[in-house]
């Protein structure tokens, strides 16, 4: 099969399309057709080495974290598929790759596609639609009326964010740019920052939660707009030690990381306010939820552009410039 890999890490290594051998399908596993993928910043992270401390993996490595296909063969144990079910989903962190033409996946990571999407708009949705999904209702427990703050509204976590919390009552604001304001308004976005002219902090108060996509000093600043109990979750923060014994790291990747993330741990004590860093897992069953809000129109996928899988490299570069509106999407299927 064709995919697109990395032979070493680095954020100048190329992109380089590869003939591989088929992925070997395990008892418990789908052979899938891979259709369409979509990239999330993740992919940049992972090719730039940026998260060998949380994820390792052996070279040359597929790129690639969510998709949409066909099964075309399931395993001895799989009962919840069949061949020719259209499905999506999002690979176990230890099995990405879904930048290829087949991927053997796990059955509980995936779900059957919603009816009312093409595979393009399916494969946008997994990587985002689950962190969202997992932010909202595992960590943050949001409620209807509360009040949320999401970072990049016009993002591709940004964009299906916004619907979810809308769809859950909650008031959201949101930050973005002249370019993406009418984008982030059609979406039901309450209160819209224009974080070029603005500083969100100054003109934010008593929030109840924060989803933080950017990390940084937008982070540290987002702890002042939150009510003392008010929780922030980041996807692009420092793990901090919580998170290492969560994930049981051990305990030296757990002290390494307290004593990075320490300047956080002391914004938390002093608003009074918790820290989160989320490490998205793949689930079918809330996959499954999501299909559901999909197919009730509860939530629209949102795409920037989609490349065919010859352009994968300059798809990434886009990625990484900072310029989509939602999601990027690479056509597999010729």
């Amino acid at each position: 099969m064709k995919a697109m890999v990395i032979e070493k890490y680095g954020k100048s290594v190329p992109l380089l399309l590869k003939e591989l051998p088929m992925p070997v399908l395990g008892e418990h596993d789908v052979l899938v057709d891979i259709r369409a993928a979509s990239l999330n910043p993740i992919d940049h992270k992972i090719k730039a080495g940026k998260l060998k401390l949380l994820l390792h993996y052996e070279m040359p490595l597929i790129l690639g974290n969510d998709f949409s296909g066909v099964v075309i063969k399931a395993g001895d144990k799989v009962d919840q598929f069949k061949p020719g079910d259209e499905v999506y989903g999002r690979p176990r962190k230890n099995r990405i790759g879904t930048l290829a033409e087949y991927i053997a996946v796990h059955q509980d990571d995936i779900s059957l596609k919603p009816k009312n999407l093409s595979f393009e708009e399916a494969a946008a949705i997994p990587l985002v639609g689950l962190t969202a999904y997992q932010a909202f209702h595992n960590i943050l427990k949001l409620q209807k009326d509360q009040k949320i703050l999401i970072h990049a509204g016009s993002g591709g976590v940004g964009t299906f964010a916004i619907q979810l919390a809308k769809s859950m009552g909650a008031y959201v604001a949101t930050t973005a740019g002249e370019k993406g304001y009418d984008l982030v308004k059609s979406l039901g976005a309450d209160q819209i920052i224009n974080y070029r002219k603005d500083d969100f902090e100054q003109h934010l108060k008593e929030y109840d939660a924060v989803l933080d996509t950017l990390g940084g000093d937008v982070l540290k600043k987002s702890f002042h707009v939150l009510k003392p109990g008010g929780k922030i979750v980041s996807v692009s923060g420092l793990p901090n030690a919580k998170f290492g014994k969560e994930a049981r790291l051990g305990r030296w990747k757990t002290i390494l990381l307290s004593l990075v993330s320490h300047k956080l741990t002391a914004l938390e004590k002093k608003t009074q306010t918790s820290y989160h860093f989320l490490l998205m897992k793949p689930d079918g069953a809330q996959l499954k939820k999501i299909k559901e809000l999909m197919e009730k129109e509860r939530i629209i996928p949102v795409i920037d552009r989609v490349f065919k899988f010859a352009e994968a490299s300059q798809a990434l570069e886009y990625l990484e410039g900072g310029r989509a509106k939602g999601k990027v999407v690479i056509s597999i299927s010729p």
